[in-house]
């Protein structure tokens, strides 16, 4: 999450040493607020876990979380594994096999996962904004985005620069918003 919005996780799985993708899934943290990574850790294994043992399929050998111990004084240090409860730190070569896999997984993880919030990011930004425009529809809001590329130079457009891609009316509508906007950004 940044900000504390749009908290996110994703569960990557590797079967046979490789990644599974029709097994990955993403998560949408319903249940914490703030930034709580080991509330946001447990909600997850809970959810996929609990989704599992239902559906009747096979626990996996191994779980890893990406994290704990306030993640390992905010550095992610994957040559340290914390195992058991109370945790053991279990030191791994950086040379070995095992420390290269546990790399790929982290990496991939968190490649997925930050796709997933970028992606959920860019959706909800759109919607905030563009979407909530009376008069300016799905089709409007394409064209825009296609031609100008982000909402910020929406905004910094002029009212001809609107009409080529939406029509007068339309480009209107978009100059009295965002100049609305600007004005309430000063006052």
């Amino acid at each position: 999450n940044i900000s504390c919005t749009d908290a996110v996780a994703g569960c990557v799985v590797f079967k046979g040493m490789r990644p599974s993708k029709k097994d990955y899934r993403k998560y949408n943290i319903k249940t914490v607020s703030g930034p709580d990574d080991y509330a946001s850790m447990q909600e997850v294994v809970r959810r996929r876990y609990t989704r599992m043992r239902e559906e009747g399929e096979a626990l996996p050998d191994l779980i890893i979380t990406d994290g704990g111990k306030g993640q390992m004084d905010d550095r992610h240090r994957t040559n340290e594994l914390l195992y058991g409860c109370p945790p053991q730190v279990i030191g791994i070569d950086p040379q070995s096999e095992l420390f290269r896999v546990l790399t790929q997984i982290q990496d991939e993880v968190h490649r997925y996962a930050i796709t997933f919030h970028r992606d959920k990011r860019s959706k909800h930004a759109l919607h905030s904004v563009l979407d909530d425009i009376s008069g300016i529809g799905p089709a409007s809001r394409d064209a825009l985005m296609k031609h100008f590329k982000s909402v910020k130079r929406i905004g910094e457009a002029s009212a001809e620069e609107l009409a080529q891609v939406v029509g007068s009316r339309r480009a209107a509508i978009l100059r009295e918003f965002f100049e609305k906007k600007a004005a309430e950004k000063e006052a």
